[in-house]
């Protein structure tokens, strides 16, 4: 049975002053809000249309589903659904349909589809792939899903410096096989802009 590799691009409707908050207060919600719309944008026009997955955008809110004139239409999209980010991942993990799932944010601005199709890769060996960020957290994670589907999300410490250390312990206590993919950097504060500004 063939079982179509999915990757899910997690997104929020980009109101001013909703997103890139904490950027937002070192370059204004304006500019952050703004970056955050371009970023997700490229992020979707460099993967999305590759025919080695399926790409789909999960929503927040929920109802952002039903708008119009932000995201491209010819994506299929579904909601978050309630709760934290590890209850929203662990519920894209558990819903989808059978097939590896890859799920990645949409404020890096360096994912390109090389690293998407190495994530991919990576299930010939592991179970679970993790593109870790600089700030402790991290920018992608897979799970393979067979033979079957495993929560790594609860009791992570999210938004903190312990987001990948608590995962990556659940997923040893799980048994599964892991792979890492390269260090990319999270947006998040003004420095990082700056820094990030710097090189583009």
């Amino acid at each position: 049975m063939s079982l179509t590799p999915q990757l899910v691009v997690m997104v929020k409707r980009p109101n001013l002053g909703a997103v890139k908050t904490r950027l937002a207060k070192s370059i204004g919600s304006v500019a952050a809000t703004g970056f955050y719309r371009r970023t997700s944008l490229n992020l979707l026009r460099h993967v999305a249309d590759d025919p080695r997955w399926q790409t789909l955008i999960a929503l927040a809110p929920d109802r952002a589903v039903h708008e119009h004139g932000v995201w491209p239409q010819s994506i299929p999209r579904i909601g978050q659904g309630p709760g934290d980010l590890g209850a929203r991942m662990g519920r894209l993990m558990r819903d989808l349909p059978p097939g590896p799932v890859v799920i990645v944010g949409s404020d890096i601005p360096d994912i390109r589809r090389e690293h998407i199709a190495r994530a991919f890769a990576a299930f010939g060996n592991a179970d679970a792939v993790f593109g870790p960020s600089e700030d402790g957290g991290y920018w992608l994670v897979g799970m393979k899903r067979r033979p079957r589907v495993v929560d790594v999300f609860d009791n992570v410490r999210w938004s903190g410096p312990h987001a990948l250390e608590d995962t990556l312990h659940n997923v040893e206590q799980a048994g599964l096989k892991l792979a890492k993919l390269a260090t990319l950097a999270d947006i998040d504060t003004g420095e990082d802009y700056e820094r990030w500004n710097g090189k583009a």
